[in-house]
């Protein structure tokens, strides 16, 4: 198992003043970083890179989709924008070095209908992402699209809808990820519904009910490591929590009080849980 710890914790854009924070990370135990990137190039990944190898650090990243860049939306030029933003990330993903792009890649992030997905939104969405699937190839970068609650979208909520979408997809590059904060509000098997993923998934969430310090909250922890060691899962387990740090990120993820003592408390115990359990 790899473990790692998403850095939206304490910043939406890794820059050079975030070196001592990676030392710290790497102090702390955990194998890699998980990286927001929302925007940038080869240049800016070749600079994130650096900074991790210097702090010893693999990383993983993660993305979402907005209005003006939404694979399911019935404009064709929003859809080709979506495509053309992706491998823009996948590129800087490259230069990073990141081994897996995670997130809710599949549609804009907190745009709804009124209704649920149809199926030419789910064509719409296949065809964006297999094409963005060949590019990730390309340059090889693995992508895990992620189910997200339905307070959050509409297109992907459990994450049985997700595997199958990655399955419908079918290219190698592309898979799924299990997110244990949206699974605890969506899932009514947590067991049947990481045996369902098994083919699919590539990267996984450990992330409480409350989005602070894993293992200190309501999620089923027992069922899901089990099941998780069950079908052999191997691969990265990040740590994703939310803070009060950035005011842009509150209304997103809904985080108006403070939920852990310190980001450090949340790290430092969050990993000892994930070995505790995981291993």
């Amino acid at each position: 198992m790899k473990y790692g710890l998403n850095l939206l914790l304490w910043t939406p854009e890794v820059t050079a003043e975030h070196a001592p924070l990676l030392a710290d990370v790497k102090k702390w135990g955990y194998d890699g970083a998980e990286l927001p990137l929302f925007a940038g190039d080869g240049s800016t990944g070749a600079a994130l890179g650096k900074m991790c190898d210097d702090a010893g650090l693999a990383r993983t990243a993660v993305t979402v989709c907005d209005a003006d860049h939404d694979p399911i939306s019935t404009d064709a030029a929003v859809r080709a924008a979506a495509a053309d933003h992706l491998k823009q990330i996948l590129d800087c993903c490259a230069a990073a070095g990141v081994e897996t792009l995670c997130g809710p890649l599949h549609s804009a992030l907190g745009k709804f209908s009124g209704s649920g997905r149809t199926e030419e939104e789910w064509k719409r969405a296949v065809d964006v992402l297999a094409e963005v699937a060949d590019h990730a190839q390309s340059v090889g970068v693995t992508v895990a699209v992620e189910a997200i609650n339905r307070f959050e979208c509409y297109f992907l909520n459990a994450q049985t809808d997700v595997a199958d979408f990655a399955a419908a997809v079918n290219k190698p590059a592309l898979g799924c990820m299990y997110d244990t904060f949206h699974a605890n509000l969506e899932e009514k098997n947590v067991p049947a519904a990481i045996r369902h993923v098994k083919d699919q998934l590539r990267h996984v969430h450990i992330s409480e009910n409350d989005r602070s310090t894993p293992g200190e909250g309501q999620v089923h922890w027992d069922e899901t490591f089990a099941a998780l060691k069950e079908i052999g899962y191997d691969g990265w387990m990040v740590i994703e929590a939310f803070g009060l740090a950035m005011p842009e990120l509150a209304e997103p993820t809904k985080i108006w009080r403070r939920m852990y003592p310190t980001e450090e408390h949340l790290a430092v115990n969050g990993l000892a849980f994930m070995k505790q359990h995981a291993e």
